[in-house]
């Protein structure tokens, strides 16, 4: 099977995990872009991409840890760069580079211990402890407002749940974007949770679109059908987590969302 389609499957996920990892669509996608210009120029690199997932996040961990200083990337749509990248910047240089790969690795990319720790050339002990630094780093940042737009209740009041464990207040349960607009009005939020296929056919994209209008917000997609987002047509999420969900994933996600889009507080 030829290198472009042993590795096409997984491409969007380590695009996710490169947004992350860096704050940006654009500087992640960029990074991406390096480790596969390389690999067209190593044969040695492009073997090892071919060889599996670990193996692709493995060779992409080693550029991006040799060269960890986010590219410029240019504006996104729909979010304020300058206050966010601004923020991220502020941010970073309170949690080391190797944290925030342990924490994504095994909780928004569902690698095991074992698989981040191969990924990252480290032992499984020491991932533990690097996961365990980057939760409580980050927890200590300040707590927020949350809506969450879902139209299932019981994963609505699982996520709801969720939130409040995590020290952060819940302004709204939104099964609609007609609900989502009611609760806007009243309470802007500090941070999203959304579905994209709502209770009455409406969609989350579009509600979320509707929050994005009014203030530069970081949104989470929780959803059953990750491919809608994931196509490359437009700036897709830097925060995208597929049902059914681990709630360490979800906690992961909020960290790090809050860690990177949280540039003044909400309210």
């Amino acid at each position: 099977m030829p290198l472009g389609a042993r590795i096409a499957k997984d491409l969007p996920y380590l695009r996710r995990y490169a947004r992350a990892l860096t704050g940006s669509q654009a500087a992640g996608d960029a990074y991406v872009r390096a480790m596969l210009e390389a690999a067209l120029a190593d044969a040695d690199l492009r073997r090892e991409v071919g060889e599996g997932r670990a193996a692709l996040y493995r060779v992409f961990n080693r550029l991006w840890s040799s060269a960890h200083v986010a590219p410029p990337a240019p504006v996104d749509a729909g979010a304020d760069r300058s206050t966010l990248e601004s923020a991220a910047q502020e941010r970073l240089g309170h949690m080391t580079p190797l944290n925030r790969q342990a924490l994504l690795l095994t909780t928004l990319e569902d690698f095991s211990v074992a698989e981040a720790a191969r990924i990252m050339d480290r032992t499984p002990a020491e991932v533990e402890r690097l996961v365990e630094d980057a939760v409580d780093e980050i927890e200590r940042e300040s707590a927020t407002t949350v809506l969450i737009i879902e139209d299932e209740p019981l994963i609505s009041m699982q996520l709801e749940d969720l939130v409040r464990t995590l020290g952060h207040d819940v302004c709204g349960l939104a099964a609609t974007r007609s609900q989502e607009r009611d609760i806007v009005a009243a309470h802007t939020p500090g941070l999203v949770l959304a579905d994209i296929q709502l209770a009455d056919g409406s969609s989350g994209l579009d509600a979320v679109d509707d929050i994005l209008a009014i203030a530069s917000v970081p949104v989470i997609f929780i959803t059953a059908y990750p491919e809608r987002l994931l196509t490359g047509d437009r700036p897709e999420p830097t925060y995208l987590i597929t049902k059914p969900f681990q709630e360490a994933t979800v906690r992961a996600a909020i960290s790090q969302a809050l860690f990177f889009g949280s540039s003044r507080p909400l309210g």
